[in-house]
C-alpha cells in the first residue's frame, strides 16, 4: 500500500514537473516570438510564469498543500486578468463597463481562498470545521470556474468573425483550464474529498493548455469590441446572483450546524424558511425586476435601450391584434409605453380647431381629462419644435420653447403624468401621447428623447395611414348611401306626383264639400312636404350661401318649443333677441335633428332646455339635455361619423348632417357631454350686422385692389 502511494506521488510530481516545463517554455516563447502589439501580452506572460511557479510548488510541497493553494490562487487571478485584457482589446473604457462587475466578483471570490486557508490552519484540530472549510473552498473554486467560463462564452459569442480568429487559441486555453477545474471541484464536492487521479493530472493538463495560450499569442492584434445582448447579460447576472444566493445558504446552514443540538437544527430550519420566502417574494416582483433592469442598463451598457429588441417589440405590438378587444389606438399606446416601462398612457388628437382632445386611453381609467385637453397654442408649439415635454420640468417651472404657459392644469396636477410625446407626420401634428411615470423613478435623458421622437414619428405615420383608410371606407359607404338615396328620391317623386293627381281629381269628383275641403288641405300639405323633402335631398351637400338671410334665433327657439310641445317637454330658458345670417330651412332642419336626439336621450319627464345668447360677434343657441350622456371616446370617434349610431336601426347621419349644414352657413357646432350627466350642443352663427360689415369691408378692399391694378396693354 505504501509502495502504491509512493508511485502515485511520483507520477503526480512528474505531471506537475512536466506542466511547469510546458508553462515556462510557453512564457519564454511568448516573450521571444509573441506579438508585442497584443493588449493581453503582459497578462499572458504573468499567467504563464505563475502557472510554472504553481506547478513547481506543487512538486515541492504537494498539490494539496497550503502553499500550492496560494500559488493556484495567484494563477487564477492572472488568468482572470487575461480575460479582462481580451475584453479591453478595443481600447475604449466603455466596452469594459459590462464585465467589470463580473471580473470584480470573481476576484473577490478568489481572494477568499487565503482567508479559508488561514481559518483552516487555526482550527486544524476540529474535524467538522475542516469539512465545512473544504466544502466552502470547493464551492468558491466552482463559482470562479463557472464565472470565467461564462465570460469566455460571452467574449467569443459577441466578437466579430475576424476577432474570433484572433482569440480562438487563447479562448480554447482558458476555457480548457477552467473547465478542468470545474469538473475537478464538482467531483470533489460530491465525493467530499479530492479525486486523486484528477488532482495528479491537473499539472500536465494545465501545461498543455499553456501551450495553446502561447499559440494564441502569435496572432496579429485587432480591435475587439464586446457586444453582448441584453438577454445574455441579464441571464449571466441572474446565474451569478442565484449561485451566490445558494452558496450563502450553504455557508450559513453549515455554520449553524457547528453549534450542534436542537437550537442549531431549529436555527437551520428557520433560516432556510426565511431565505426561501425572501427569494419567492423578491424574484417574481415586477418592481424589483424593473429596478434590476434599470440598474443593470445604467451601469453595464453604453446605451439604455436595446434598439433592435425595442423596435421588434414595438412593431409586433402595433401590427398584431391582442387577445382582448383593444383598439388600434390602445395598441399604439401600449407599444410606446412599453419602451419606457410606463404603466399607462393617453392618446390626444387635434380637433378641427387644432386643440387636442382625448381619443383613447390605456390602463388609465381614473385620470379626468377635459373635453378640450389643451389649447391650440400648445399644439402649435409641439408641431413647430417637435418638442417632447418633460412634465417634471414643467412642474419645476423650466421652460424650453415657451410651452410652460400653455401646459394645461390637469397635466400639472396629475402627478403620474410623466411625458408628452408629439406625433409628427410630414411636419404636421397628428396627435400626442401622455405617458405615465414608470414604476422605477428616473429622469428623462437624451436617449429617451431621441428614441421617443423617432418612435413618435413612426407611430404618427401609422395613425395617418389609418385615418386615410378610414376616409376611403367612409367615402365608399357614402357612395353606396347616395345610390340608395337616388332610388328613394325616385320613389318620393312618384308619390308626390300621385298625390298631386289625387288632389286634382278630388276637386272634380268629391260630393261632400266639407270632406272635399279637408281632403284637399291634407293632400296639399302632404304634397308640399314631400316636394320640400325632395328639394332638400337634391341639394344635400351643396352650398347654401346664396340663401343666407337674417334669422331671429329667439323666434326659431320658440318655434322649436311649440313643435315638440305635444311629444316632449322642450323649454326656452333664455331668449335674447339675436339675428344671425343663415338659411332658414337648413338651420331649422339642423336644429330639429339636434333637439330630436336630445329628446331621444332624455327621460319622459326630463325637459330639454334651449338658450339663445350672443357675444356681439356670433349668436348661439344651446340645446341641453340631462340624459345618459356620451363618453369622450364616442364624441371623438363616433358622434360625427357616418353609419355609427347609438340608436337601434339608426343611420348615424343626423348629427353629421346638422354639423355640415351649420358649417356651410359659416358657423360651427360644438358638443360637450359627460356620461350620466347629460349633453350640451352649441350652434354658433355669425351675427347679421357683423357679417354685413365684413362683407362691405371685403367689397371695398376688392374694389380698391382692382383700381390699383394697371390696365392691360396690347402686345405687338
Amino acid at each position: 500500500m505504501e509502495g502504491l502511494s509512493s508511485v502515485l506521488n511520483s507520477v503526480t510530481a512528474l505531471c506537475y514537473l512536466i506542466g511547469a516545463v510546458m508553462a515556462c517554455g510557453s512564457g519564454l516563447w511568448i516573450a521571444r516570438f509573441g506579438d508585442v502589439s497584443r493588449p493581453d501580452r503582459k497578462a499572458v506572460l504573468a499567467a504563464s510564469a505563475l502557472t510554472a511557479i504553481w506547478c513547481v510548488v506543487s512538486v515541492v510541497f504537494g498539490p494539496g498543500a497550503p502553499e500550492a493553494e496560494l500559488a493556484a490562487t495567484a494563477r487564477n487571478l492572472a488568468l482572470i486578468d487575461v480575460i479582462f485584457r481580451l475584453f479591453a482589446a478595443d481600447g475604449r473604457d466603455e466596452s469594459m463597463r459590462p464585465i467589470r462587475p463580473v471580473i470584480a466578483s470573481l476576484v473577490l471570490v478568489q481572494m477568499l481562498q487565503p482567508v479559508l486557508l488561514f481559518v483552516g490552519s487555526q482550527t486544524s484540530e476540529y474535524e467538522q470545521i475542516q469539512l465545512v472549510i473544504f466544502e466552502i473552498g470547493t464551492l468558491l473554486n466552482m463559482l470562479v470556474a463557472v464565472g470565467a467560463l461564462v465570460l469566455l462564452h460571452n467574449l467569443y459569442a459577441s466578437a466579430a468573425n475576424v476577432s474570433r480568429q484572433i482569440i480562438r487559441w487563447s479562448g480554447i486555453a482558458l476555457a480548457g483550464i477552467f473547465a478542468y477545474d470545474l469538473n475537478l471541484f464538482t467531483v470533489a464536492y460530491l465525493a467530499a474529498e479530492m479525486p486523486t487521479f484528477l488532482v495528479s493530472a491537473r499539472g500536465i493538463v494545465t501545461g498543455l493548455f499553456a501551450i495553446a495560450l502561447a499559440m494564441g499569442a502569435n496572432a496579429t492584434s485587432a480591435g475587439l469590441q464586446f457586444r453582448p445582448s441584453r438577454a445574455v447579460t441579464f441571464q449571466t447576472l441572474s446565474l451569478l446572483v442565484i449561485g451566490s444566493y445558494l452558496s450563502m445558504m450553504i455557508v450559513v446552514t453549515r455554520g449553524l450546524a457547528l453549534l450542534g443540538g436542537d437550537i442549531a437544527r431549529a436555527s437551520q430550519a428557520l433560516f432556510l424558511v426565511l431565505a426561501v420566502l425572501a427569494a419567492v417574494l423578491w424574484l417574481p416582483s415586477e418592481r424589483m425586476r424593473g429596478w434590476f433592469r434599470v440598474t443593470a442598463a445604467k451601469h453595464l451598457f453604453q446605451h439604455r435601450y436595446d434598439y433592435r429588441e425595442e423596435w421588434l417589440r414595438f412593431t409586433q405590438t402595433v401590427s398584431q391584434k391582442s387577445s382582448g378587444n383593444s383598439s388600434f389606438h390602445q395598441r399604439a399606446l401600449k407599444a410606446i409605453a412599453d419602451i419606457t416601462d410606463s404603466p399607462a398612457g393617453l392618446l390626444l388628437v387635434p380637433d378641427e380647431e387644432a386643440r387636442l382632445e382625448l381619443s383613447a386611453r390605456w390602463n388609465w381609467p381614473t385620470l379626468e381629462v377635459p373635453a378640450q385637453a389643451t389649447d391650440f397654442a400648445l399644439a402649435g408649439l409641439l408641431e413647430q419644435h417637435n418638442h417632447i415635454l418633460d412634465l417634471g420640468e414643467a412642474r419645476a417651472g423650466i421652460d424650453h420653447v415657451g410651452e410652460l404657459e400653455h401646459v394645461p392644469g390637469w397635466l400639472i396636477e396629475a402627478e403620474d403624468a410623466w411625458a408628452l410625446v408629439p406625433l409628427i407626420h410630414f411636419d404636421r401634428l397628428v396627435g400626442a401621447i401622455v405617458l405615465a411615470r414608470p414604476r422605477i423613478e428616473r429622469r428623462l435623458d437624451w436617449e429617451d428623447f431621441d428614441l421617443l421622437r423617432v418612435v413618435g414619428q413612426q407611430l404618427a405615420s401609422y395613425l395617418a395611414e389609418q385615418a386615410g383608410q378610414q376616409a376611403l371606407m367612409d367615402a365608399s359607404r357614402f357612395d353606396e348611401f347616395n345610390r340608395r338615396m337616388a332610388f328613394v328620391m325616385h320613389d318620393i317623386k312618384n308619390l308626390a306626383s300621385q298625390l298631386s293627381l289625387l288632389s286634382g281629381n278630388a276637386q272634380k269628383h268629391a260630393d261632400n264639400p266639407e270632406f272635399r275641403a279637408d281632403m284637399l288641405v291634407t293632400l296639399r300639405n302632404s304634397s308640399e312636404k314631400l316636394n320640400a323633402l325632395l328639394a332638400r335631398l337634391g341639394r344635400y351637400g351643396g352650398q347654401s350661401a346664396n340663401t343666407l338671410r337674417p334669422i331671429n334665433l329667439s323666434v326659431l327657439a320658440r318655434d322649436l318649443e311649440r313643435r315638440f310641445k305635444s311629444a316632449h317637454p322642450v323649454l326656452v330658458t333664455q331668449a335674447e333677441t339675436v339675428e344671425v345670417l343663415a338659411d332658414p330651412e337648413s338651420l331649422e332642419q339642423a336644429l330639429v335633428h339636434i333637439v330630436q336626439n336630445a329628446v331621444d336621450a332624455s327621460g319622459p319627464t326630463d325637459a330639454v332646455h334651449l338658450s339663445v345668447s350672443s357675444d356681439g360677434i356670433t349668436g348661439q343657441i344651446e340645446i341641453i339635455d340631462s340624459g345618459e350622456g356620451m363618453s369622450p371616446e364616442f364624441v371623438r370617434t363616433g358622434l360625427f361619423k357616418p353609419f355609427i349610431s347609438s340608436k337601434q336601426g339608426g343611420f348615424g347621419i343626423g348629427a353629421l348632417e346638422a354639423r355640415e349644414m351649420i358649417k356651410a352657413m359659416g358657423g360651427r357646432l360644438a358638443v360637450e357631454s359627460r356620461e350620466g350627466i347629460g349633453t350640451r350642443f352649441v350652434a354658433k352663427l355669425p351675427v347679421a350686422e357683423t357679417a354685413s360689415l365684413l362683407s362691405r369691408a371685403n367689397g371695398y378692399a376688392g374694389t380698391a385692389a382692382t383700381k390699383s391694378q394697371p390696365k392691360n396693354k396690347k402686345v405687338a
